[in-house]
C-alpha cells in the first residue's frame, strides 16, 4: 500500500450559517519602513479550488483589524485571481514591475479591509516556468517589501511546480489549505512531503476549509499527521510536524460573498466562517507575530 493510500478520509454533511450587518471598508495609508522585516507566510495548497485565495484575502483583513501592516502578494503568477476576489481592476500589475514598465510603489493597491495588495497578471505564460529572470525579480521585490510591512501573505499557486515551490521558499512559515475531500488531502500530503524533502521544512501549519462539524479539521490533521509519522521524516530524522491552526466551517455566506466579490469579513462579519477566520488571525498573531520589545 502506498503512503498516500494510507490516508483515512471521512466526509461529513453540510451546516448552515447566520448573517450580520456589513462593515464599511477602511482604506490604508502607505506604510513607512519600520526598521524590521515582515513575517512572510506562504498560503498554499496541494489542490486548486480549496479556497486558498479567499482565505488569504480575509485573513489579511482580520490581521489588519489587529493593527498589523499587511500586504498580500499574488504569487500565482500564471493564474492570478486575487483581483477577482477583491473586485479590483488594477491598471498596473506585478507583470509591469517585472518588465520595468512601472515602479513597485505604483503597483501596490489599497484593498477593501484596510490592507495592501500586489496583484499579478492572469494568463502570463512566461511566468509558468521559473526562469532566472523571474527568480531575480521576485527576490528583489521581496527585499524591497519586507521593511515596510509586519506581515506579507504570499498567495501561491496550487501544486508543486517550480514557481510555486520557489514562492514558498521565500516564506518563513507555510500555511497549507485543504478541504475534507480525499483528493485535496492526498494532494496536501504530496505537497507537504515535497516541502519536507526539498526545503527541509520541520513543520507546516494547516487550516481545513469547508469543515462540516466542529473538530473535523483537527481530526483530519491528526490523521494526516499519522501518515507523515510513518512515511515522511525531516532532515533531523524526526517526523514532519503538522500544526493545526483552525477550521473554516462550511458556510453559505462564503459563496454569497465570493459571488458578490466582497470580503466575507465585510459582507457578513458575524457568520461562522468569518468568525473562524478571525480566530485563525488571532492564533497566527499570538504564535508568529509576537515580537520582543
Amino acid at each position: 500500500m502506498s503512503d498516500a493510500s494510507s490516508l483515512p478520509i471521512t466526509l461529513p454533511a453540510t451546516t448552515a450559517a447566520t448573517a450580520a450587518t456589513p462593515v464599511a471598508p477602511v482604506v490604508p495609508t502607505a506604510p513607512a519602513p519600520t526598521g524590521r522585516s515582515a513575517r512572510i507566510i506562504a498560503v498554499t495548497s496541494g489542490k486548486g479550488g480549496v479556497g486558498k485565495t479567499f482565505i488569504s484575502a480575509n485573513l489579511a483583513a482580520a490581521l489588519t483589524r489587529r493593527g498589523q501592516r499587511v500586504l498580500v502578494l499574488d504569487a500565482d503568477l500564471g493564474l492570478a485571481n486575487l483581483d477577482v476576489i477583491l473586485n479590483l481592476h488594477p491598471k498596473i500589475t506585478l507583470h509591469d514591475v517585472f518588465t520595468g514598465k512601472a515602479k513597485l510603489n505604483d503597483a501596490i493597491v489599497a484593498a477593501p479591509g484596510g490592507f495592501s495588495v500586489l496583484l499579478a497578471g492572469s494568463g502570463m505564460v512566461e511566468y509558468s516556468r521559473l526562469t532566472p529572470e523571474v527568480r531575480n525579480e521576485f527576490l528583489n521585490i521581496i527585499q524591497l517589501l519586507t521593511p515596510r510591512y509586519d506581515v506579507i501573505l504570499l498567495d501561491t499557486g496550487a501544486g508543486i511546480s517550480d514557481v510555486v515551490l520557489f514562492s514558498i521558499s521565500l516564506a518563513s512559515e507555510v500555511l497549507i489549505v485543504a478541504t475534507p475531500e480525499p483528493t485535496s488531502l492526498t494532494d496536501a500530503y504530496a505537497a507537504i512531503k515535497v516541502l519536507t524533502v526539498q526545503q527541509k521544512r520541520q513543520h507546516v501549519r494547516m487550516v481545513v476549509n469547508q469543515a462540516v462539524r466542529p473538530g473535523d479539521g483537527r481530526a483530519i490533521t491528526g490523521q494526516l499527521q499519522q501518515v507523515l509519522d510513518r512515511f515522511v521524516a525531516t532532515e533531523s530524522g524526526r517526523p514532519m510536524r503538522l500544526i493545526h491552526m483552525g477550521d473554516i466551517p462550511a458556510d453559505p455566506a462564503v459563496r454569497d460573498a465570493i459571488m458578490r466579490r466582497q470580503l466575507l469579513l465585510l459582507h457578513t462579519p458575524g457568520c461562522p466562517a468569518a468568525l473562524a477566520i478571525s480566530q485563525l488571525a488571532n492564533k497566527i498573531e499570538e504564535s508568529l507575530l509576537v515580537r520582543a520589545p
